[in-house]
């Protein structure tokens, strides 16, 4: 095997601190390539695009160098389906606004409660002021997973979009999404997915998920904070005409990207992308051949950990794990510690050097059908740096705390 996690974790400098960072589902760390991108893009002179001299030409290939990037990262089939944005919940925002233009009282979306609220508030806000109808497909509260049926049953012919994750931020949970999304293309529907979580810990191809948008944030994989949603072709976004500047450009994806390009992000992501390619050193070929065999091994890693963190979890009297997903899972665990707050347990954590996140996680339907409310709980994410004895030593700390 190519893949060596201490080799990668030796790239990452925020990693030398000696603490256990489980939070990925918060957002990674930042190798050193990644952050010398950005700095050297900046060292040479950046200027807005559209001049004739040397420091804007480079930045308008700088663009064209970032969507053909995440195209290749996650299966797109063309550069031109990429827009990017600061974050997918302002993405998001802007693509409801443009999608929900024309629906009337009678027409319906399609929600879940397994979802952030970044793919349920904005579709929900718009829906109301057009007089739609919501419908929310439910989890089940059990297992935390989200059943086909319980989506797929809502989906009809007065369905006009269906918002579903790809993988929930809090339990980790990854829906069958391609009976759902190709019932939604049956019957003339819109299928927005949000990849956010699901993107640092699979190997995506947009076209196999049946998606006609996928939303991504590279902070989730190793690189700034930048957002793009990819749609399934070119069409789909030249077809959508959002509110925009009049002198700005009209042309997709240009006309979806709000005032000037984060460019030194957008160097910085096409470097997270070549950072994920390589981490199987056996890899060759193409960057999208690399990150077919990188994203291969990255899986088999985590899935190792994530095992023996939820076997570890299990064993625990004095924890209870929130959910028991029958599904694919990312390698996210969500628990509590009874009669102690989410706050408490990942502030005693951090006492012994581990990073944890606490509280709801923004995914505001799933707390209260899981029954734990706004409070929450508490959530461990590993991502592909992460290692077996930084889980050993979560587990370790969670015994004593909750002894």
């Amino acid at each position: 095997m190519g893949f060596d996690v201490e080799k990668v974790r030796a790239q990452y400098p925020a990693l030398g601190d000696g603490r256990a960072w489980l939070d990925g589902a918060a957002g990674t760390q930042v190798p050193e390539t990644v952050i010398e991108a950005i700095s050297d893009a900046y060292r040479a002179g950046l200027s807005n695009v559209g001049g004739p001299y040397a420091s804007s030409r480079r930045s308008s290939g700088i663009v064209a160098e970032a969507r053909a990037a995440v195209a290749d990262l996650v299966g797109a089939p063309d550069p031109a389906c990429v827009a990017f944005g600061p974050s997918m919940t302002a993405l998001t925002y802007r693509f409801a606004g443009v999608l929900a233009h024309g629906w009337n009282p009678g027409d319906e979306i399609v929600v879940t409660n397994l979802d952030h609220d970044a793919n349920m508030r904005p579709w929900v806000q718009l829906a109301q002021r057009a007089g739609a109808t919501v419908r929310t497909a439910e989890i089940d509260p059990a297992t935390g997973d989200l059943p086909v049926e319980s989506v797929v049953g809502l989906i009809g012919d007065r369905t006009k979009l269906v918002a579903v994750t790809a993988a929930s931020n809090l339990l980790g949970v990854m829906p069958d999404l391609k009976p759902i999304t190709d019932r939604a293309r049956e019957v003339g529907a819109l299928s927005y997915v949000d990849g956010v979580q699901h993107c640092p810990h699979a190997h995506v191809r947009v076209g196999e998920l049946g998606a006609d948008f996928y939303a991504t944030s590279a902070y989730k994989w190793a690189g700034p904070h930048l957002a793009a949603v990819v749609a399934a072709d070119p069409w789909s976004l030249e077809n959508l005409h959002p509110d925009k500047l009049k002198p700005s450009p009209d042309t997709a994806p240009e006309r979806f990207e709000l005032g000037t390009n984060p460019f030194a992000a957008m160097v910085g992501a096409v470097a997270a992308v070549d950072h994920l390619a390589g981490l199987d050193t056996d890899a060759t070929g193409s960057r999208a051949d690399r990150l077919a065999v990188s994203r291969k091994a990255v899986i088999a890693h985590e899935e190792q950990l994530a095992n023996r963190l939820f076997d570890g979890l299990a064993a625990l009297a004095g924890v209870r794990r929130h959910g028991a997903p029958q599904s694919p899972t990312t390698p996210t665990a969500f628990f509590t510690v009874p009669g102690k707050a989410p706050a408490e347990v990942s502030a005693a954590l951090s006492e012994r050097g581990l990073n944890v996140s606490a509280g709801h996680s923004y995914a505001w339907e799933l707390v209260h059908a899981l029954g734990v409310g706004p409070e929450g709980g508490v959530r461990a994410s590993l991502s592909h740096y992460s290692t077996a004895e930084e889980v050993d030593r979560l587990l370790t700390a969670l015994d004593e705390i909750s002894g």
